[in-house]
């Protein structure tokens, strides 16, 4: 008797027979990999997140010749402008 599959859009495909040894290694080795790069992934995001949460934010007003007037940064980001401030 055969069983039949079904998924989300209709019947799926039929079960392939086994794989030969060296194909289940390759496939092994490459799900093991493909683990340990989103552990390594997830690590580095995570340290990377971090280190900004440390950091203290850095307020930042540019008074050079060609800057924005009165234009206010935090952390690099345009938050706002100081009215009235044309340079310092």
């Amino acid at each position: 008797m055969h069983k039949s599959l079904y998924g989300f859009d209709g019947p799926l495909a039929a079960p392939q027979p086994a794989l030969s040894p060296a194909r289940q290694l390759a496939a092994r080795a490459l799900r093991q990999s493909s683990r340990w790069l989103a552990r390594l992934a997830r690590q580095i995001a995570m340290r990377r997140s971090l280190a900004r949460a440390r950091r203290a934010p850095e307020l930042e007003f540019y008074a050079e010749a060609g800057a924005p007037e009165g234009a206010l940064y935090l952390d690099g980001e345009l938050v706002g402008y100081i009215p009235g401030i044309n340079r310092l």
